[in-house]
């Protein structure tokens, strides 16, 4: 009998900044791909938040296409940034506030490209600097950031318990500067 191999995710088609239409899709993974890994907040039941809101507006948000197993163009994940703060003297940096990968695109770059995409864009905005908070067991995740350039700057020991334990809150950044 001959070997079966999965067909693999073609490379990401896009990256582009989330619209309006999004919504339902970037719900559904977001809902999807939660874990006590990323997550300090409990998993939503229904009925749903909406995704975007006042302070989760379209503009923050990048989307990565792929072609799913399906053959169609589907979303494969997204990342998030923003000024950390609305004070002008902190205008300078941006902040990761979310990342997600479908299951489906896994493994295939996408966390690594929609990371490159935001610390461009913040770039292309004028910030020089980004950051991100992790938390402390979340292995993988820390692997890719510094892979990508973070460097871990403080950690809260034990900020948050995650999943019946104490979990450390890590902060990570990196320079913008070409």
């Amino acid at each position: 009998m001959p070997e079966i191999h999965p067909q693999p995710v073609s490379p990401i088609r896009s990256v582009r900044p989330a619209v309006l239409a999004d919504e339902a899709d970037l719900g559904e993974l977001d809902r999807s791909t939660w874990s006590t890994l990323h997550a300090v907040m409990p998993k939503q039941q229904p009925p749903y938040a909406p995704f975007f809101d006042d302070r989760h507006r379209p503009e923050e948000f990048l989307v990565a296409e792929a072609e799913d197993a399906a053959g169609e163009v589907s979303i494969a994940g997204y990342i998030r940034q923003v000024p950390p703060t609305p004070m002008a003297c902190n205008a300078h940096v941006r902040q990761i506030q979310g990342l997600a990968v479908a299951d489906w695109a896994r493994g295939r770059g996408v966390a690594r490209t929609l990371l490159r995409a935001a610390c461009e864009a913040a770039r292309s905005d004028g910030a020089n600097r980004m950051t991100l908070r992790v938390l402390g067991h979340n292995a993988p995740a820390r692997a890719l950031y510094e892979s990508e350039g973070f460097v871990v700057e403080g950690v809260l020991p034990g900020e948050f318990f995650v999943g019946g334990r104490y979990v450390d809150d890590v902060q990570m950044g990196r320079s913008l500067a070409p």
